[in-house]
């Protein structure tokens, strides 16, 4: 049995992906993570693997992860492919009917969707190419010479060149959604085309069924009479109220042929010469009649572009009151995360942004000089025989607080989750402890000075010398658990990028592309 699933299946499912992050019972997070990528490839930096899929990588992109951003409503959109107008370039023109017989002349593509039939022009409106010149001559179309910049509601020729071709304009760009959901390949469609105010001119203008262009494919030999205009010849189909208008040249051909009434109710549509007066002659012309897309050019503009593209927007800044995102050491992986939850409970996580890592305060002389180089390691002799060993993130000498991670190399594994057979530390992965037992102590061994984990610290913010500064994760005993439960949650999304070092001036936004 011959089956296809159809682009409109694409087109629901990044709706109903839109619809359900932001739904305020779910929480959807942009992440970083895995600060030591070189450990893992030599070659990172200049040839990322590709991320793998499957339950046990997923535990260690969780393992390796530094910080997350909450995506809100306003942070996600429909995009589609960005084409910029240029002039002399040929465009397709919308068409209801390429197929992989029917292919659209300039791009080859075998559907609507995946042929320039729409473009962005210098100020940011988007139009579609109802006619691009196409007749018996010029059969795959002209150049485009004149740019679109007006707002009318009907289409029209954007010039005075003559090049023949006729657009439709649809919407303007916003100047916030530039900066959110623009990239180098693909551009935003309104969030809101269906009630938003801003659109609902475009949006009420449109009609079902309606006819915009007929296109020439044959001008025909011995037409009516020479140099003659024929009005109101009705195009007939199974809509009603369609006419056009016929121009016939001093050869007796078809010179042009225009829309006068665009009708509505048409899934199809021929041009009735006889009943509008038109003598056939000696061959008949032929014509193509476009149909407009369900509910009429700008009724629904997800379907008429092909939205199955979603973008989502993350802006990741240092912040004093607030600072889970660490700066000193490398990100190289980003990711999108569904419904973490919040440490140690059964709740989504609902904070702007998390810290994913554990914290340990530390305390003693020259505390504030003590260097902890990125990712090297760190020990705490927790009980006789028994260590804690974590990777070093970061380390903060104005307050003491140094940020690390666990993962499976620190107990019996490597970096790849090939078991070791006589790890160093053992199998186990013992925690940090401000309460050792017989034995241990508080010494965390791996700086350039040995400190002490500062066990009466408690509390979110610390005031040293007059100021306050706050520390983004709470301490009890002078230790901090991650604010998200690390292993919940879906992972939905993973990109292994070459590594970036933060720094405090630094932002980085995350445009994250989910194609369905």
């Amino acid at each position: 049995m011959a089956a296809i699933i159809t682009d409109q299946i694409r087109i629901l499912n990044a709706k109903n992906f839109v619809n359900e992050v932001v739904n305020s019972s779910n929480s959807y997070y942009s992440f970083v993570g895995l600060p030591n990528p070189t450990d893992i490839q030599a070659d990172w930096d200049t040839n990322p693997p590709a991320p793998k899929d499957s339950f046990d990588d997923e535990n260690d992109y969780w393992d390796t992860m530094i910080a997350l951003k909450k995506i809100n409503a306003s942070d996600i959109r429909r995009v589609v492919q960005k084409r910029i107008w240029s002039s002399g370039t040929i465009y397709d023109m919308y068409r209801h009917d390429y197929t992989r017989y029917n292919l659209a002349p300039v791009s080859g593509a075998t559907n609507l969707y995946s042929s320039f039939y729409y473009i962005l022009n210098s100020d940011y409106r988007v139009y579609i190419c109802l006619h691009n010149g196409t007749n018996p001559e010029n059969p795959n179309g002209k150049a485009s010479l004149d740019e679109p910049t007006f707002t009318d509601l009907e289409p029209r020729s954007a010039g005075t060149s003559g090049d023949g071709y006729i657009w439709k304009y649809l919407y303007t760009i916003k100047p916030g959604d530039i900066v959110k959901f623009e990239s180098t390949d693909f551009m935003p469609v309104p969030g809101d085309w269906e009630d938003g105010t801003d659109n609902s001119a475009v949006r009420g203008n449109a009609v079902d069924g309606s006819i915009k262009i007929v296109t020439i494919t044959n001008r025909g030999i011995g037409i009516g009479t020479a140099d003659t205009i024929y009005t109101r010849v009705p195009i007939k189909g199974d809509g009603t109220g369609a006419e056009c208008t016929i121009s016939v040249n001093n050869d007796q051909e078809v010179e042009s042929i225009t829309v006068s009434n665009q009708g509505s109710g048409y899934t199809y549509g021929n041009i009735d010469l006889i009943s509008g007066g038109v003598p056939t002659g000696s061959t008949r012309p032929t014509f193509n009649v476009i149909i407009s897309p369900q509910g009429g050019h700008g009724a629904d503009i997800y379907r008429e572009l092909g939205a199955y593209n979603v973008l989502m927007y993350s802006r990741i800044e240092n912040d004093n009151e607030n600072p889970d995102f660490i700066t000193g050491n490398q990100i190289a992986r980003v990711g999108i995360v569904e419904n973490p939850r919040s440490f140690g409970t059964t709740q989504n996580l609902t904070l702007s942004k998390a810290s994913a890592l554990n914290a340990i305060r530390l305390t003693g002389a020259g505390y504030n000089s003590t260097i902890f180089t990125a990712d090297s390691t760190i020990t705490q002799t927790v009980a006789t025989g028994t260590t804690a060993r974590g990777r070093v993130v970061s380390y903060d000498q104005n307050t003491g607080v140094l940020k690390y991670w666990q993962d499976r190399t620190l107990s019996g594994f490597n970096t790849v989750g090939t078991a070791q057979t006589n790890p160093t530390y053992g199998f186990d992965l013992t925690e940090f402890t401000s309460s050792p037992s017989t034995g241990g102590n508080l010494t965390i061994l791996g700086g350039s000075t040995n400190l002490t984990i500062d066990s009466t610290f408690t509390g979110i913010s610390t005031i040293i010398n007059s100021r306050t500064y706050y520390l983004g994760q709470s301490f009890t005993n002078g230790l901090a658990n991650p604010e998200v439960q690390k292993h919940s949650g879906n992972i939905i999304y993973v990109d292994n990028r070459p590594s970036i070092t933060r720094s405090l001036n630094q932002k980085e936004d995350i445009k994250v592309i989910l194609q369905f």
